[in-house]
């Protein structure tokens, strides 16, 4: 018999408090499940016939959402819950989460199918948590008709003139930062330095905002609403969920108020907002309401602190592990830094000749798989693959599954960069997704590592402090439970 103690029973209720609610409302409303609708359910949810995808659907509603969240809270990650479920029914396999049906879709030809009919048979497919979380004017949950208006006006940061702009400032920040680290001489997350220095410079290209004091309360807020991302969403005070919409109408008032200062002409400055606001006389189609500037700011900032930064601490892991290649960046990186005046910051100019820079960047992004899989939405009914998909199912194309694919990628868990040098199978390698909704920032996330990797390698070497493989407990992004945590010592 299992005896839990009282510190262990309270362990629970603190850590599942919002699953404990949802489950017990489940299993009262699973009584008044006929059992003609079990038996339906049963046949058509277990098995494999004709065009039909294998997998569980489990309870009505909760489904398997709870081996999900089970899994999301511990140190294997997330993406061990589809990891058991493609062992137990193939590569291919449906489940139920948050209510709603699961496909994931494992192959190139899925990822081409999917991709190339972006709005036309797919629309984005996020559960309603991550959907609250970022808003319903999140470029990330317009439908089609706003999609295109909203991206073309959201690409003035991320184009040429702006990156190069946004590179010089990153690159002066980061070394400033660094060399307070280098003089201390102390251990320091890779993790929480990225996280930091990713959103700082972030909130510094949207909103000039500099003051240490509102960066550090806006970061608190961008926390919790991410935190809230992969929950039940029922505003259930103490949960994640709950705390979590709390913390996005305290933003929302924050950017009001920001909002507000620049029209009263108390504020000025050269950045993203300010762009949008000189918009406010144009014709509806070539401006965004505010409801829509404040979600895609809350949307660009926590996207591009939380990806980038998992990525460059997997890239300083994954370098660690692999000195030959480490060496080989450093030769490159020395060199460009050498053919530069002394003090001088790095330019574009300099990110575009670094190659094998940029081979690691990649490979670091095909392993890390900061972006387990890609959600949409079916519109109709559809057939891929000779498998069935209905109307309103959620297909999530699986880039784990793809990225590590020994028939893509030979030996795909070892890091090797100059399997690069090769050029990819379309649909093979996509850390930014495909089509019409790919990834708006993904220069901008590959300039910063850049950046950041030059930097590191030419000015350093490091020991990693912790070699603990676990990731980090309720996070919907894979990252390491220790952070990284490395000592710099200058060359």
């Amino acid at each position: 018999m299992l005896n839990l103690s009282e510190e262990g029973l309270l362990f629970l209720v603190r850590n599942y408090y919002d699953v404990f609610i949802v489950v017990v409302f489940s299993i009262g409303v699973t009584f008044l499940v006929s059992k003609i609708a079990w038996r339906s359910l049963d046949m058509t949810t277990t098995s494999y016939r004709g065009g039909g995808i294998p997998g569980r659907l489990g309870l009505p509603f909760v489904g398997e959402t709870l081996s999900l969240l089970s899994a999301t809270s511990s140190i294997k990650g997330c993406y061990e819950f589809v990891r058991l479920r493609r062992t137990w029914h193939g590569k291919w396999f449906k489940t139920r989460i948050f209510g709603q049906i699961h496909v994931f879709v494992p192959s190139t030809e899925g990822a081409r199918a999917i991709f190339s009919d972006d709005f036309a048979k797919f629309n984005k497919g996020y559960v309603k948590s991550m959907a609250d979380c970022v808003g319903e004017k999140s470029l990330l949950c317009v439908p089609h008709e706003d999609h295109k208006r909203i991206r073309r006006l959201l690409s003035e940061p991320f184009s040429m003139n702006s990156l190069s702009t946004f590179v010089q400032k990153f690159d002066k920040m980061l070394c400033r930062e660094l060399k307070k680290l280098e003089g201390g001489g102390k251990s320091f997350a890779v993790l929480d330095f990225s996280m930091k220095i990713t959103f700082d410079a972030m909130c510094n290209m949207l909103l000039s905002v500099t003051d240490d004091s509102l960066l550090r309360k806006i970061d608190k807020d961008c926390t919790a609403v991410s935190d809230a991302m992969l929950t039940f969403p029922y505003m259930i005070p103490g949960t994640r969920y709950y705390k979590g919409i709390k913390a996005r109408r305290r933003l929302m008032e924050t950017f009001k108020d920001i909002i507000g200062r620049r029209r009263s002409g108390k504020e000025s400055a050269g950045d993203f907002l300010q762009s949008m606001l000189e918009r406010d006389s144009y014709p509806p189609n070539e401006k965004l309401q505010d409801s829509e500037i404040m979600d895609n700011l809350l949307t660009l900032i926590i996207a591009g602190q939380t990806t980038t930064s998992a990525a460059v601490m997997w890239s300083v892991k994954f370098l660690d592990e692999n000195r030959e290649a480490q060496e080989r960046l450093r030769e490159e990186q020395l060199s460009i830094a050498r053919a530069r005046p002394d003090g001088a910051s790095a330019t574009l100019e300099d990110f575009k000749n670094m190659p094998y820079c940029l081979k690691v960047v990649k490979e670091t992004l095909r392993i890390s798989n900061v972006l387990l899989w890609f959600p949409r939405v079916a519109l109709s009914d559809c057939t891929i693959e000779g498998f069935e998909i209905k109307k309103g199912w959620h297909v999530n194309i699986d880039a784990t599954c793809i990225h590590n694919d020994p028939d893509l990628y030979a030996e795909p868990m070892q890091f090797n960069p100059s399997r690069f040098d090769e050029m990819q199978k379309p649909y093979s390698f996509i850390p930014f997704g495909s089509g019409p909704r790919t990834c708006l920032g993904m220069n901008m996330a590959k300039l910063t590592m850049l950046v950041f990797l030059h930097r590191l390698t030419s000015r350093y070497r490091w020991t990693v402090d912790d070699l603990d493989t676990s990731l980090a407990k309720n996070a919907h992004i894979p990252r390491l439970r220790s952070g990284c945590p490395i000592t710099l010592r200058a060359l």
